[in-house]
């Protein structure tokens, strides 16, 4: 119970940071015995409570992205639900193949995310425009990967904020604390979405013992993140999200 609740602690702290904090509380319920299903479901539905928590200790840093939030999070939350359905239809060895190669691509954008950022802003000025400006193409194609990374996060939660972490570092003209604070909200949605659709279809394979210890530790874990995460800068936010995500994969590699 003890290496549960502090698994769940340190879920929440690296989610409202970066965003795979399941790749710290799943292996640590396999490990001490339980299926990988049930760990997944359990997983999914404790780790919604450190979410609102790393969400609501980044409240600030949403203020004036409501306008484009108020896209991506329907693409999350449809994104979610049809993750959630392909659940229970596809065999758990189709994403165990595809999600390293994503993770792998979405740590290599969020590293040349600044230089794309930079790029793009020179085109912006040059061409006379605010290079704060997103186009009409670069707002579609930011919904679009919203609506994908919802898909893979409904269907295996892990990872997906540094997904979601690179994609707006790509189309955005936004500082790391502002793109940190929209990626828990969606996370969140999509959580939200995971853990309804388990407890609907599966109530009795969650383990609720588990998913409660997990609740209690991610929700001082996204607080401690959230109110910890801020005082980082730009650079120092990237670096964490690399080096976590480095281990995230490793993990997935080999567990």
């Amino acid at each position: 119970m003890i290496l549960i609740a502090l698994a769940g602690v340190g879920a929440g702290a690296i989610n409202a940071l970066v965003g795979s904090g399941t790749l710290i509380t799943f292996p640590t319920l396999v490990t001490l015995g339980y299926p990988p299903v049930t760990a997944t479901m359990s997983n999914a539905v404790g780790l919604v409570a450190g979410s609102v928590s790393g969400t609501w200790g980044y409240r600030r840093e949403l203020r004036g992205q409501w306008r484009r939030l108020a896209w991506q999070l329907p693409a999350s939350f449809v994104g979610a639900g049809f993750g959630a359905w392909l659940l229970l239809h596809l065999p758990e060895t189709v994403f165990e193949q595809v999600v390293p190669v994503l993770l792998v691509a979405a740590l290599a954008l969020v590293v040349v995310g600044p230089r794309i950022q930079a790029y793009a802003r020179r085109r912006a000025e040059a061409s006379g425009r605010d290079a704060d400006y997103v186009s009409t193409g670069r707002m579609v194609a930011l919904v679009a990967a919203t609506f994908a990374i919802g898909v893979y996060g409904g269907y295996f939660t892990a990872a997906q904020g540094i997904m979601l972490i690179a994609a707006m570092g790509v189309l955005l003209p936004e500082d790391m604390q502002r793109m940190n604070a929209a990626k828990n909200l969606l996370s969140l949605v999509v959580n939200i979405v995971a853990a309804a659709a388990y407890t609907v279809v599966a109530f009795d394979r969650i383990s609720w013992a588990a998913a409660g210890l997990i609740a209690a530790g991610s929700l001082v874990g996204g607080y401690l993140g959230a109110h910890y995460g801020r005082r980082l800068s730009p650079n120092a936010l990237r670096a964490v999200i690399v080096v976590v995500g480095t281990i995230g994969l490793y993990r997935l590699l080999t567990v």
